[in-house]
């Protein structure tokens, strides 16, 4: 290896290590050398690459994607407050740690309020990789959450939009979503139908549905979609197409459903009204044997 170049790349596989790509901003290469020994000595598989000034880091943030950006807190042209500002300002959202030599308690905290996710001694650098691995385990968790929001996001925003009725509830029955749906399905507003039982829309008559559909859930039985019957608020019955799909928690358990309503009157009605149209149309069309001379036939 060559250690005049400014930037180098160290690869090492220890068993079953954890591949770890690492920029690090630094004027030492004997510095860099030592974290990345202990990196290397904490099970990572380390591969890195050396920085000093700031188009450099720009450069190499740009380029390519790393796990890990270690900054010292000065260099003779730069310094960590405007390394921190650089990876801000890209918007990465990847552990950003200082390992410095003593620079007092007051710069550390302040560049640890600005942003650093975690502040660690060059003479003692044990701390190290539990802070990598920490803060590594803390951008995961903040990705799949931003991931989550996301798709809850887009999926609240399909439910607002769609035509169909769709209800989120608890295997006990209690209702926990409404959308806009639901509300000109059934007649009922959000706020009227959230914490009631499910049941208020399934006809006296037929007491068991409700019961019977929280029992295959439970077992985690497919539903197919099938027809039925519900009660609106003003008593009227309404013929759905309903489906049911089980919601799982994050132990895959069943612990609610999903139901999506289609309401099978208006279908009926826009299959009547294209009907009417078609008939009507059939006897506007002049029909060809009545325009011939007498005698003649087709």
């Amino acid at each position: 290896m060559d250690y005049s170049v400014k930037h180098f790349r160290v690869n090492q596989i220890v068993g079953m290590a954890e591949p770890l790509r690492v920029l690090i901003v630094e004027d030492s290469l004997n510095d860099t050398l030592f974290v990345v020994r202990e990196l290397l000595r904490g099970g990572f598989q380390v591969s890195s690459e050396r920085v000093e000034t700031a188009a450099a880091m720009k450069a190499a943030l740009q380029a390519t994607s790393w796990d890990l950006v270690i900054s010292d807190y000065t260099l003779p042209q730069f310094n960590a407050t405007e390394a921190l500002a650089i990876y801000q300002a890209l918007g990465l959202d990847i552990p950003f740690i200082i390992v410095s030599g003593g620079i007092g308690e007051e710069r550390s905290s302040a560049i640890v309020k600005a942003g650093a996710h975690h502040f660690v001694l060059k003479d003692n650098l044990k701390p190290l990789v539990p802070a990598v691995r920490s803060e590594l385990r803390a951008a995961q968790e903040r990705r799949i959450r931003k991931r989550t929001e996301r798709t809850a996001a887009f999926l609240s925003s399909l439910a607002e939009s769609c035509d169909d009725a769709i209800i989120g509830q608890t295997l006990e029955g209690r209702i926990v979503s409404w959308n806009p749906g639901a509300e000109r399905l059934y007649g009922y507003s959000a706020a009227e139908a959230i914490g009631r039982s499910v049941q208020m829309l399934v006809p006296a008559y037929r007491p068991q549905e409700s019961a019977e559909l929280s029992v295959k859930l439970a077992r985690g039985e497919h539903i197919e979609r099938f027809e039925t019957v519900r009660v609106r608020k003003n008593g009227s019955l309404v013929e759905v197409s309903l489906g049911v799909s089980p919601i799982r928690g994050m132990s895959g358990r069943v612990i609610g459903a999903s139901t999506v309503a289609r309401d099978l009157t208006r279908k009926l009605q826009e299959t009547e009204r294209l009907k009417g149209i078609e008939e009507l149309a059939a006897a506007l069309t002049p029909n060809p044997a009545n325009s011939l001379p007498p005698g003649i036939k087709v």
